[in-house]
């Protein structure tokens, strides 16, 4: 599930992205305004499994959620959901 630099991005879920989005305190707009080139639309397809974003941004999403988790949070949420 894990490499050495966090999870495998490939194996969040759309479940897990909005759970660690929630967790981490983030409306899809805040992450909007936070992370230049992403839209609100593409958080909320991501997150509906309606299709996936590129892994360079999917890596800046998580390293965005998990300045404001734990990295047993991230763990738990990407393992369980």
């Amino acid at each position: 599930m894990t490499s050495s630099d966090g999870p495998d991005l490939d194996r969040i879920s759309p479940l897990a992205w909005r759970l660690l989005r929630v967790a981490a305190g983030y409306e899809q707009r805040a992450v909007e305004r936070e992370v230049d080139s992403l839209m609100q639309a593409h958080i909320s397809m991501l997150e509906s499994g309606n299709r996936s974003l590129s892994k360079p941004r999917r890596r800046t999403l998580l390293e965005l959620y998990s300045e404001e988790l734990t990295e047993e949070q991230v763990r738990a949420i990407v393992r369980h959901f």
